[in-house]
């Protein structure tokens, strides 16, 4: 019996374990000083005008360029709450809880978080 107990709370913390893997952010995305950057610890922001759960992202063409989405690659997968939006040039864009990640073009180095209010529709993402 004792046998029998072991292996089945081994399985339950693989199991376990494996849920929470799949919870985990993709490496695209890092939490920073409580906000979300990207790999290369830049900030990363969400846009009011984009619905949740869409799929989509309104932010196109010249807003794209101020505002470049978190590009996602061919080989990332949904994880979690980190999700990939088709962008309407046919890109691939994490999402995360429903919401396109961006970069803004004005800051510099890693940290800033000058995009943060813009036109009061800008946020910074924060997990």
């Amino acid at each position: 019996m004792k046998n029998v107990f072991s292996s089945f709370a081994a399985m339950a913390i693989v199991v376990l374990t494996a849920g929470c893997a799949s919870m985990s952010a993709p490496s695209a995305v890092k939490t920073t000083d409580g906000m979300l950057t990207g790999a290369n610890g830049m900030t990363l922001y969400t846009f009011d005008r984009d619905a949740a759960g869409s799929g989509k992202s309104v932010c196109n063409g010249p807003c794209a360029n101020n505002w470049p989405p978190l590009v996602a690659t061919s080989t990332d997968a949904n994880s979690g709450d980190y999700t990939i939006i088709t962008r309407d040039d046919g890109t691939k864009q994490w999402a995360y809880k429903g919401k396109p990640l961006y970069f803004w073009l004005r800051d510099t180095k890693a940290g800033d978080k000058t995009g943060d209010g813009v036109n009061g529709v800008w946020k910074v993402a924060r997990p």
